[in-house]
């Protein structure tokens, strides 16, 4: 018979994410209507390695699930990808009476929920990432608020661009996946959208479609750049040199992470932090928590992280089509 959960922490690891405060707060509340005592773990793994755990009600999350970033905050920690380092954490789990976690982050912070739930720590993951790069779940807490916020700053950027009869090109963030510059180039109506998963990094393709469309009377040009292409500010040079199109290039950066989460983010969030709890109390761990089909469902944290998540072809076929 599964060890009967009696206390539960949460926290946030990876990069920050709008929508971590909703689902922080969906877990201790509903961790207290069950009955459990819930304990908030700051800075991710590393405070849990530095015993920065604090008792949390109700009242601690109060007025919470508007706001951006994570209360919890959170901190990257490669101790923790030791052995040693995991063996300390599952340590300092029992010596706080911690039963079981809830960890809200993305690939890497799965891979230490995985870690726990070996060494008897049951653990739920929550995927709380703005990239939607984790494979068994359509949906990722802070992705949509992430669009949004960068979709405004890319219709600004139009309009001067538009004026100035400029090309721009804006960086939007993505490291290893594009999801953000896909769903934003289409919803600005992009002119090019270069994504890690598909640009061919054929520049002089890409200043042709500009002189062409100089030609056609197009009054801007608009390229989404995921960050993981990068090189923006040398990019725009480079075309400006080439086409005498006077060009910018706007890095959007972290203001993408912040800021109040949508209604989505804070539903989705909510939901997921709920769920998580509703898992650990039936006696499961080593679970993510996802989106699919239109459903929330949990996978086996082996199975998610084996998942491939490739970009959809006919989203970025149509934002091909429809320049």
């Amino acid at each position: 018979m599964a060890k009967e959960i009696n206390t539960i922490g949460v926290l946030t690891s990876g990069g920050d994410a709008p929508g971590m405060n909703a689902a922080i707060r969906a877990v201790v509340r509903e961790a207290l209507y069950k009955g459990k005592k819930v304990k908030g773990i700051k800075r991710g793994y590393a405070g849990l390695l530095n015993e920065e755990i604090v008792d949390m009600d109700a009242k601690s999350v109060s007025d919470t699930i508007s706001r951006g970033g994570t209360i919890l905050q959170t901190a990257r920690c490669m101790e923790f990808v030791t052995e040693e380092g995991q063996q300390l954490g599952a340590e300092i789990c029992r010596k706080h009476g911690i039963d079981a976690i809830v960890v809200i982050g993305g690939d890497g912070s799965f891979k230490g929920a995985q870690k726990l739930a070996a060494l008897g720590i049951n653990t739920i993951g929550l995927p709380g990432t703005i990239d939607l790069d984790i494979a068994c779940t359509d949906y990722t807490i802070g992705f949509d608020t992430a669009c949004n916020t960068a979709m405004e700053a890319i219709d600004k950027i139009r309009d001067t661009s538009t004026s100035h009869e400029r090309c721009s090109v804006i960086e939007v963030m993505g490291r290893g996946a594009g999801y953000i510059a896909l769903w934003c180039g289409i919803a600005n109506g992009a002119e090019e959208i270069l994504l890690p998963e598909k640009y061919d990094h054929d520049e002089q393709k890409l200043i042709g479609h500009i002189i062409n469309a100089r030609k056609l009377g197009k009054q801007h040009y608009i390229i989404i750049n995921a960050e993981g292409i990068g090189d923006s500010q040398n990019m725009a040079k480079r075309i400006e040199a080439a086409t005498g199109v006077e060009t910018r290039a706007t890095i959007l950066g972290h203001m993408q992470r912040g800021g109040s989460p949508t209604c989505k983010d804070r539903v989705y969030a909510t939901t997921m932090g709920a769920m998580a709890v509703d898992l650990l109390c039936e006696g499961k761990s080593n679970r993510v928590v996802g989106y699919k089909n239109g459903e929330f469902v949990d996978f086996d944290i082996d199975e998610a992280l084996a998942m491939k998540k490739n970009i959809p072809d006919y989203m970025y076929g149509i934002s091909q089509s429809l320049v």
